[in-house]
């Protein structure tokens, strides 16, 4: 099963896909399970297939050994005329997204490691940051800094912090806010929550992530499907 750590050294890939309708994310969901379960390339570790709840779309995480595996896959034939013209008569949009794991906390209850499976119940929330590159730093500080009063909230499980390298589909720097709750309920009590209850801390990283970012876009997500090299 996928382990989200910032003490691997494997390349970490977030492929985010939008759509329009329920009927398309179930197209790309069958697509993405044909190409996971047909997948040999060289350096390829790891694929995570994650289906929109919140909006339609889905989320691949893909774990590759580097970035030299994934330029020869995006530059192959069949990843360029049969895969992404598919992809394009079903989305609404394609974000390819290249990332290092800054950080991973949890909770306490939540084991020693950030597993990502289907085998779980996870409520999964991706949240996607713009940032200008000057400002990237500070940027996932604040952002892994919020596990340290997501603890406290009910329903959090785990929050994992992934700096962008470089993107297709995205001009500008980035970072990602993966995170993992108990359920949907847990995390809408969480986000509609009134801003005079939130805590101090809350606050302040609202703050500044509004200073530091040029723009947010977000989902949640259930995770469906996964394979390993090997499997």
């Amino acid at each position: 099963m996928p382990i989200l750590s910032p003490r691997d050294s494997c390349l970490t890939v977030l492929n985010l896909f939008t759509t329009d309708s329920r009927d398309k994310q179930d197209r790309l969901l069958q697509e993405m399970r044909t190409i996971v379960n047909a997948a040999a390339y060289e350096g390829w570790i790891s694929s995570t297939v994650h289906s929109g709840s919140d909006k339609p779309g889905t989320a691949n995480l893909i774990q590759w050994r580097g970035e030299g595996d994934v330029h020869r896959r995006y530059a192959g034939d069949e990843f360029r005329h049969r895969t992404v013209p598919l992809f394009e008569e079903m989305t609404t949009s394609i974000r390819l997204l290249r990332t290092e794991v800054a950080f991973t906390g949890r909770h306490p209850s939540n084991g020693g490691a950030t597993e990502v499976s289907p085998d779980r119940d996870d409520h999964t929330v991706i949240e996607l940051f713009g940032v200008e590159r000057e400002n990237l730093a500070d940027l996932v500080s604040v952002l892994e800094r919020s596990h340290d009063w997501l603890v406290d909230e009910p329903g959090y499980r785990s929050l994992s912090v992934l700096r962008g390298v470089g993107a297709v589909g995205l001009d500008g720097d980035f970072a990602v806010r993966y995170s993992q709750w108990d359920g949907e309920g847990s995390y809408e009590a969480f986000r509609s929550r009134p801003d005079a209850e939130w805590s101090a801390a809350r606050t302040e990283t609202r703050d500044k992530l509004r200073s530091l970012a040029t723009f947010l876009e977000w989902n949640t997500y259930r995770v469906v499907h996964t394979r390993s090299a090997g499997q």
